[in-house]
């Protein structure tokens, strides 16, 4: 660094110690951030610049910080980053009622500083709210998978919407974990709410029927509509020995008739169920 340009930043840090009420009161009136968070900030900046200026881990940290917080609130990219950069415009009119040669020099260095800094808040905040999307993607991709106890030894996995690869992978886990934690010997995969069943949406039904075979649960798929039924057919899809059935309630009756429970529907009244014991 050149004397002239040594001097300049001098007097450029002078400037934000002697003149640090007005330059917040001003920066905060220009990024509408809490005074808490722009006083901190400003604080770590002058400490980093007192002992040299090549430590910026502190300012990094709070700005890291800042980011997280303003993904998390909603705030837009735009609106994280003039939280940084309005300190340049506090400090130019500071630097105008200052008018010195020194000053102005200083103040060019200055921006060049706070512009790093801006594109790392830009980068943090694009990075959080990123991560922000997936686990929301991920809560939404659990919620949107329940697996559920129809009867004793008998749980249920109702699909609706596409079924992809991820997807998949949670549907295995839950139903897994499922049978694992009941003892369910029965599980039905329900596709009524699947629009369309292709090659790839069969190869993720199989997989997920495999997958609670090795756990010693028998499957059944339900919800095989004529359309769907057309489709597998004119595709060539094979189940192999896997039971379809039209409904759910065609599938949880031949698991409770697989069960040993034994179903009758007379004529004229409704679903009654017995055990062989009965």
């Amino acid at each position: 660094m050149t004397v002239d340009a040594d001097v300049a930043r001098r007097r450029i840090e002078e400037l934000l110690r002697t003149n640090e009420e007005q330059i917040l009161r001003r920066w905060t009136l220009i990024t509408k951030a809490t005074p808490e968070e722009l006083t901190d900030l400003y604080q770590a900046l002058n400490r980093a610049l007192d002992s040299g200026g090549e430590d910026l881990a502190d300012v990094r940290g709070l700005l890291a910080e800042l980011s997280r917080s303003r993904a998390r609130q909603g705030f837009t990219p735009s609106e994280t980053s003039r939280a940084v950069f309005g300190l340049k415009e506090a400090l130019y009119e500071v630097v105008e009622e200052d008018g010195g040669a020194d000053a102005l020099r200083g103040f060019i260095w200055f921006s060049r500083l706070i512009d790093d800094l801006g594109l790392f808040t830009f980068e943090t905040y694009a990075t959080a709210r990123e991560k922000i999307i997936l686990d929301q993607a991920e809560q939404l991709l659990e919620l949107s998978t329940p697996v559920v106890k129809l009867w004793e030894g008998i749980v249920a996995v109702p699909l609706v919407g596409t079924l992809d690869s991820a997807r998949t992978q949670v549907v295995m886990e839950k139903l897994l974990q499922t049978l694992v934690d009941t003892g369910a010997e029965h599980a039905v995969i329900d596709i009524t709410g699947v629009p369309a069943v292709d090659t790839q949406v069969a190869q993720h039904l199989l997989k997920a029927v495999v997958a609670a075979r090795l756990m010693g649960a028998e499957c059944v798929i339900s919800g095989i509509r004529p359309q769907i039924a057309h489709t597998i057919v004119t595709l060539g899809i094979e189940f192999g020995d896997i039971v379809t059935k039209a409904s759910l309630a065609d599938a949880l009756a031949h698991a409770l008739r697989r069960s040993g429970v034994q179903v009758s529907t007379p004529r004229g009244t409704r679903i009654s169920v017995r055990t062989e014991d009965a």
